[in-house]
């Protein structure tokens, strides 16, 4: 147990050393799989088309969280003014 809470607590540390694009993919990720568990178990009862739903809702929303990142990068000037340009 306490090697779970340990890894836990480590992931959760480096969850925020992220890119924007990696945070949208991993929460469209969460959210898709929830959603994709949600339905996939309701639809057929079982655990394993929970888990079935899951995956394929997981995928999917990593994939589409990545697509919708806005092309924009930040940049701090040498006011502490922040500022958003294409990239």
């Amino acid at each position: 147990m306490k090697k779970i809470l340990l890894v836990a607590a480590a992931a959760l540390t480096l969850a925020g050393c992220q890119t924007e694009r990696q945070d949208r993919a991993m929460g469209g990720a969460l959210i898709g799989g929830g959603a994709g568990a949600l339905i996939g178990g309701l639809a057929t009862g079982t655990a394993g088309g929970a888990l079935a739903g899951a995956a394929i809702g997981g995928v999917g929303g990593a994939i589409i969280g990545d697509a919708t990142t806005p092309n924009r990068c930040r940049y701090v000037d040498r006011y502490g003014r922040t500022r958003w340009y294409r990239c």
